[in-house]
Protein backbone atom coordinates (compact mmCIF):
# COMPACT_ATOMS: atom_id res chain seq x y z
CA UNK A 1 0.00 0.00 0.00
CA UNK A 2 1.28 3.44 -0.91
CA UNK A 3 -0.18 6.58 0.60
CA UNK A 4 -0.10 9.99 -1.06
CA UNK A 5 -0.97 13.04 1.03
CA UNK A 6 -2.01 16.29 -0.60
CA UNK A 7 -3.82 19.54 0.10
CA UNK A 8 -1.21 21.40 2.11
CA UNK A 9 -0.41 25.04 1.52
CA UNK A 10 -0.26 28.51 3.00
CA UNK A 11 -3.25 29.79 4.93
CA UNK A 12 -3.90 32.68 7.28
CA UNK A 13 -4.65 32.10 10.94
CA UNK A 14 -8.32 31.33 11.41
CA UNK A 15 -8.59 29.78 7.97
CA UNK A 16 -9.27 26.23 6.86
CA UNK A 17 -7.59 23.54 4.80
CA UNK A 18 -8.66 20.07 3.76
CA UNK A 19 -5.97 17.42 3.44
CA UNK A 20 -6.46 14.25 1.45
CA UNK A 21 -4.63 10.94 1.46
CA UNK A 22 -5.02 8.57 -1.47
CA UNK A 23 -4.21 4.90 -1.02
CA UNK A 24 -2.88 2.94 -3.98
CA UNK A 25 -4.28 -0.31 -2.70
CA UNK A 26 -7.47 -1.30 -0.99
CA UNK A 27 -7.86 -0.09 2.58
CA UNK A 28 -9.08 -3.18 4.37
CA UNK A 29 -11.90 -2.84 6.85
CA UNK A 30 -9.59 -3.99 9.65
CA UNK A 31 -7.33 -1.00 9.05
CA UNK A 32 -6.91 2.10 11.12
CA UNK A 33 -6.00 5.28 9.28
CA UNK A 34 -4.35 8.19 11.02
CA UNK A 35 -2.96 11.67 10.62
CA UNK A 36 0.23 12.88 12.27
CA UNK A 37 2.29 16.04 11.96
CA UNK A 38 5.84 17.15 12.59
CA UNK A 39 6.71 20.77 13.23
CA UNK A 40 10.27 22.06 12.75
CA UNK A 41 12.47 20.96 15.62
CA UNK A 42 9.72 18.87 17.20
CA UNK A 43 8.81 15.22 17.31
CA UNK A 44 6.08 13.79 15.16
CA UNK A 45 2.74 13.93 16.97
CA UNK A 46 -0.55 12.12 16.64
CA UNK A 47 -3.57 14.12 15.49
CA UNK A 48 -6.44 11.82 14.64
CA UNK A 49 -7.34 8.26 13.73
CA UNK A 50 -10.32 6.47 12.25
CA UNK A 51 -11.19 2.80 12.36
CA UNK A 52 -12.10 2.02 8.77
CA UNK A 53 -14.76 -0.58 9.52
CA UNK A 54 -16.82 1.44 12.00
CA UNK A 55 -15.86 5.06 11.39
CA UNK A 56 -14.97 5.46 15.04
CA UNK A 57 -12.62 8.38 15.52
CA UNK A 58 -9.96 9.43 18.00
CA UNK A 59 -8.41 12.88 18.36
CA UNK A 60 -5.53 14.53 20.13
CA UNK A 61 -6.63 17.19 22.59
CA UNK A 62 -4.70 19.83 20.64
CA UNK A 63 -6.99 19.48 17.60
CA UNK A 64 -10.24 18.21 19.08
CA UNK A 65 -13.11 20.39 17.93
CA UNK A 66 -11.06 21.98 15.14
CA UNK A 67 -9.99 19.02 13.00
CA UNK A 68 -12.21 16.28 11.58
CA UNK A 69 -10.97 12.99 10.16
CA UNK A 70 -13.08 11.09 7.66
CA UNK A 71 -12.75 8.35 5.12
CA UNK A 72 -14.30 7.43 1.78
CA UNK A 73 -14.13 3.69 1.28
CA UNK A 74 -15.40 3.90 -2.31
CA UNK A 75 -12.64 6.26 -3.34
CA UNK A 76 -10.08 4.73 -0.98
CA UNK A 77 -9.22 8.15 0.43
CA UNK A 78 -8.74 9.67 3.85
CA UNK A 79 -9.40 13.33 4.66
CA UNK A 80 -8.53 15.77 7.40
CA UNK A 81 -10.65 18.90 7.56
CA UNK A 82 -8.77 21.55 9.51
CA UNK A 83 -10.61 24.65 10.75
CA UNK A 84 -9.62 27.60 12.92
CA UNK A 85 -6.00 27.08 12.04
CA UNK A 86 -3.31 28.61 14.22
CA UNK A 87 0.34 29.45 13.50
CA UNK A 88 1.33 26.58 15.80
CA UNK A 89 -0.41 24.19 13.40
CA UNK A 90 2.42 24.81 10.94
CA UNK A 91 4.00 21.43 10.20
CA UNK A 92 4.41 18.64 7.71
CA UNK A 93 1.31 16.47 7.86
CA UNK A 94 1.46 12.73 7.30
CA UNK A 95 -1.19 10.10 6.74
CA UNK A 96 -0.57 6.56 7.89
CA UNK A 97 -2.16 3.13 7.98
CA UNK A 98 -2.02 0.66 10.79
CA UNK A 99 -3.94 -2.17 12.39
CA UNK A 100 -4.20 -0.86 15.94
CA UNK A 101 -6.61 1.85 17.07
CA UNK A 102 -3.78 3.85 18.54
CA UNK A 103 -2.08 7.20 18.99
CA UNK A 104 1.38 5.62 18.79
CA UNK A 105 3.49 5.99 15.65
CA UNK A 106 4.87 2.50 16.10
CA UNK A 107 1.39 1.03 15.51
CA UNK A 108 1.26 2.47 11.99
CA UNK A 109 3.05 0.52 9.27
CA UNK A 110 2.55 2.52 6.08
CA UNK A 111 3.22 6.24 5.78
CA UNK A 112 2.63 8.88 3.15
CA UNK A 113 5.34 11.34 2.14
CA UNK A 114 3.84 14.33 3.95
CA UNK A 115 2.33 17.62 2.88
CA UNK A 116 3.40 21.01 4.27
CA UNK A 117 0.89 23.25 5.99
CA UNK A 118 1.97 26.79 6.82
CA UNK A 119 -0.28 29.04 8.88
CA UNK A 120 0.61 32.71 8.89
CA UNK A 121 -0.30 35.05 11.72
Amino acid sequence: VQLQASGGGLVQAGGSLRLSCAASGRIFSSSVMGWFRQAPGKEREFLAAIRWSTGRTLYADSVKGRFTISGDSRKNTLQLQMNSLKPEDTAVYYCARGSQYSTQQSDYTFWGQGTLVTVSS
